[in-house]
């Protein structure tokens, strides 16, 4: 009796330890993604911000609307390398949140 006490004890120490880990993974994944998604914003308002200072400045027409074709272009692109790498932050944060608890679940049962 004293021994399944010390087993059920054991296993709901790993459990919580396998728990702790996930959590701790999953506190930096969620800081990475909130850092990089402050950097994009901040990055993104600067842009916009000098697209908006050379239209003001322009002379003709033609040049403002060849300012306002590099910002969509460039404003682009950087959307669909922001997507991605986020789309990486957040796989990467679920594959290191689920590694301790897939470690417990992969042990033999007793």
């Amino acid at each position: 009796m004293m021994n399944q006490f010390d087993d059920f004890q054991k296993l709901g120490k790993e459990n919580m330890d396998a728990a702790m880990k996930a959590l701790g993974a999953f506190s930096m994944g969620a800081q990475q993604i909130a850092v990089e998604s402050t950097d994009f914003a901040k990055k993104s308002f600067e842009q916009s911000t000098a697209t908006l200072e050379k239209l003001v400045g322009a002379k003709t027409l033609d040049k403002a609307i060849e300012i306002q074709t590099d910002y969509v272009k460039s404003a682009y692109e950087s959307m669909v390398a922001q997507s991605s790498k986020m789309g990486e932050l957040y796989a990467n944060l679920m594959k290191d949140a689920m590694k301790p608890v897939e470690a417990m679940m992969a042990k033999p049962a007793k």
